[in-house]
């Protein structure tokens, strides 16, 4: 981008289908959202107690244009006046993906735009940009959701430090599969959140396991082991269950792990800055605990508001523009990641 185009708006059309949620979004400069479209398949998915690829990725085909439309509509532009396409190429379902990725490519080589893949979880991140509009790197950030829990150092724009990650499940898995044990259902997450505010966090003392070697890894299989073993041993005992206090407890103990974790992360290098994103930094618990901690320690704490910490396009535009500014241009070769790592450039 030449000195003489700075003075001009950048708006990104961002696409994002990379789980159960179709979305489209147009972004301008990387801060400000003009549209947010969501077309979520929670309802459907709910049916089978979680999401099923092969139906997701019927059902991306079936929204994907609407969506966009819906999104350049709302904005008040066209393609046009579109600078580049973002989309998100990995990590995720990758039948779900495909589907974004192919509808961005088209588009690109109809509208002659540049396309721009990003990194699932580098949209995350980037929410944190949308309502902060002080936040810049260098920070810490914490990301937790269905798939993915990292803690990252934002060196800059683009470039992030993995330095620690689950070691099985992550923490919105567990969420999922203690919901499921409780007679929760799906989707997991809101549903013990909702539940955790009637129980005692402190009634039943679950694990807090910590990975050998590893100080900033996370683990939350043993931790599902011991709610099951818990409940397992109240019918053999014939011992009443409580499922708030179980609920309160559990998340009480996801909540204390990447807390600790987080914080020490912060300490060791030297940061006064943390951010949370992904589906799971929307639990009100979570929020709160941080937002007391990090007071207590000095460290301003940013997140997203709930919507831009589940799936959404909005991120991934935000991302996408720090992207294309950087140079980053993709080619109608562009293909699904499902295993797309933090960092890695395709």
């Amino acid at each position: 981008m030449g000195v003489e185009d700075m003075d001009k708006d950048t708006l990104i059309l961002a696409i994002e289908s990379s789980c159960d949620e179709t979305a489209a979004a147009v972004v301008k400069n990387g801060r400000d959202v003009l549209s947010n479209v969501i077309s979520s398949q929670i309802a459907l998915h709910t049916l089978y107690g979680g999401v099923v690829p092969e139906i997701a990725s019927r059902k991306h085909i079936e929204k994907i244009n609407q969506v966009i439309e819906e999104a350049l509509a709302e904005a008040k532009v066209t393609l046009d006046d579109i600078d580049a396409i973002g989309v998100t190429y990995g990590p995720g379902l990758v039948g779900a993906l495909l589907v974004g990725v192919a509808e961005a490519k088209a588009i690109a080589f109809a509208a002659k735009k540049p396309l721009v893949g990003v990194h699932h979880i580098e949209g995350h991140i980037s929410a944190n940009y949308i309502e902060n509009k002080e936040l810049e790197p260098p920070y810490i950030c914490l990301v937790v959701s269905g798939g993915h829990t990292h803690l990252v150092v934002v060196n800059d724009y683009g470039e992030y430090q993995v330095i620690g990650r689950t070691r099985d499940d992550a923490a919105g898995e567990a969420f999922d599969k203690v919901a499921r044990a409780i007679g929760l259902g799906y989707p997991g997450g809101p549903k013990v959140d909702k539940l955790a505010k009637e129980g005692n966090p402190d009634a039943i003392k679950f694990p807090r396991a910590q990975v050998e070697g590893a100080p900033f890894d996370f683990s939350f299989s043993g931790l599902k082991s011991a709610v099951l073993n818990y409940l397992n041993m109240c019918q053999m005992k014939d011992i009443a269950i409580n499922e708030a206090d179980i609920a309160a407890s559990f998340q009480k103990s996801v909540v204390d792990a990447l807390l600790d974790r987080a914080i020490m992360a912060c300490k060791e290098y030297k940061m006064n800055k943390l951010a949370i994103a992904g589906g799971v930094a929307s639990n009100s618990s979570l929020r709160m605990a941080f937002q007391e901690k990090c007071k207590k320690e000095n460290i301003s704490f940013y997140h997203p508001s709930p919507i831009f910490c589940t799936d959404n396009a909005a991120m991934i535009g935000v991302a996408a523009y720090y992207e294309y500014i950087r140079g980053t241009r993709h080619g109608l070769d562009l293909n699904a990641v499902p295993n797309l790592k933090l960092g890695e450039r395709i």
